[in-house]
């Protein structure tokens, strides 16, 4: 019994400091760097992401930084499969009583829609082929309905009011259903031309001094020309920097 009050008071305490109590055993593994905050929401959404941990520790900085310099703008993540880093950003939010900006989560909310013979992995094997040798459970098709993440999202106590979804293809709904101001843009649809289609519209609306990360750089040939591509077009100033393999971010002048 007093074992526990002292539990329950230490807790509280440090709760009220701004930090997080986390178990012994769920700090090995991690890196050095990653504070008690950030390992606690990775272990939270780990069940609901496909992202690193270095993707997720990314994410939570963009949110801390985005906060902390009153970029203007709302989230924005194209591609949210189970909505595991959105969950990390909701949760971030709380952390940091930032409670106001709108999250904005679009997908097809039916899986992966078909790919073009540029979508092919780090290994030069085509999207389309990989996916028809694999169940639809797979993760490759990314399947994950609209109202589990709903759930998901719900289980992190942001704001529903301030929590958009949107269904459909980003073509489609984009840019039409898309903020004017946006702080973070994180794009995962994978393919080429969605990839595309994110970047045209949605990169002008970045606020500057808003954060740019794409997730399947290093993974995906088309999601990575998309990129290049419209850099190069635009000529745009901008260094992508490596999170992991796959994973890029970069600030926007």
């Amino acid at each position: 019994m007093k074992s526990s009050f002292i539990r329950t008071v230490s807790r509280r305490i440090v709760d009220s400091l701004g930090y997080a109590l986390v178990p012994k055993s769920s700090l090995q593994g991690y890196p050095p760097d990653f504070s008690p905050e950030i390992i606690e929401t990775l272990e939270a959404v780990r069940p609901f992401t496909m992202t690193s941990q270095e993707r997720v520790f990314s994410l939570v900085k963009a949110v801390e930084y985005v906060v902390s310099q009153n970029i203007p703008g709302e989230i924005v993540e194209c591609g949210v499969w189970k909505g595991g880093s959105m969950m990390a950003v909701a949760k971030t939010l709380i952390r940091l009583k930032q409670t106001g900006k709108r999250l904005y989560l679009f997908d097809t909310f039916e899986g992966m829609p078909p790919a073009e013979d540029v979508d092919r992995n780090f290994r030069g094997e085509n999207a389309s082929r990989l996916m028809d040798a694999q169940d639809q459970a797979s993760w490759i098709w990314a399947i994950a309905q609209i109202d589990e993440v709903k759930k998901n999202m719900a289980s992190t106590g942001y704001p529903p009011d301030k929590i958009t979804y949107i269904k459909g293809k980003v073509e489609e709904t984009i840019p039409g259903q898309a903020p004017e101001k946006i702080a973070i843009l994180r794009l995962d649809t994978d393919w080429y031309e969605s990839t595309k289609h994110e970047l045209e519209y949605l990169y002008p609306r970045l606020s500057p001094g808003g954060v740019l990360i794409i997730d399947d750089y290093g993974h995906w040939a088309g999601a990575k020309k998309a990129v290049d591509e419209y850099i190069a077009k635009h000529n745009i100033p901008l260094l992508l920097c490596r999170i992991d393999y796959t994973g890029r971010i970069a600030v926007k002048q």
